[in-house]
């Protein structure tokens, strides 16, 4: 039976689990096994930089903080070795950078699935939701679309007034010629 001091500390780690599982607008469980220190470095670096949380965790605690929080669904891809990437503000990031890396390894570091806005995703769906395009991709195919309709109606409005010019202008010539010269 483990002793006081190390079971406190092991409800303090499913404390911590079940605060960062709130806090996260999506997260992504990976297998890591077979992956060397030079790859874990970098994936841990882009990890960082998209403002991702990566901890590598344990299949028990995990578990219980998983339970706690809703996610019972996590029970059974808990074996093996995990890893749990979150992210606070962006639903895509984790899944992206880790679809990716898994699609490269070629079957060494492996997505074993997910969660976004509260709701289990399998690690198809973290694929899936891993080839998305970012929010600011997003913001500015919008923008593009937005744009091209505001470019076109400003490309009808100017080829009216070059016609309505065009037409004017005869018709000014023409006044322009039967009045008397000014002396």
């Amino acid at each position: 039976m483990p002793s006081e001091k190390v079971l406190e500390q092991k409800k303090g780690m499913v404390a911590e689990l079940q605060e960062t599982l709130k806090n996260a607008c999506a997260g992504v469980l990976v297998d890591y096994k077979g992956i060397n220190v030079a790859d874990d470095t970098k994936l841990r670096k882009d990890l960082r930089e998209a403002g991702v949380q990566y901890t590598v965790v344990k299949n028990t605690l995990l578990k219980f903080a998983a339970d706690e929080v809703g996610y019972t669904e996590f029970g059974p891809l808990l074996n093996g070795t995990t890893a749990l990437a979150t992210s606070v503000d962006d639903p895509v990031a984790a899944a992206k950078i880790l679809s990716k890396y898994a699609e490269a390894s070629k079957g060494k570091f492996s997505v074993k699935g997910g969660f976004v806005d509260g709701g289990f995703i399998d690690a198809a769906k973290v694929t899936e939701l891993g080839n998305l395009p970012s929010k600011e991709q997003l913001l500015v195919q919008l923008l593009s679309v937005l744009n091209g309709n505001i470019r076109g109606l400003a490309v009808a409005l100017n080829a009216i007034a070059e016609k309505n010019g065009a037409e004017a202008a005869p018709e000014a010539a023409a006044e322009a010629a039967t009045e008397p010269a000014a002396e």
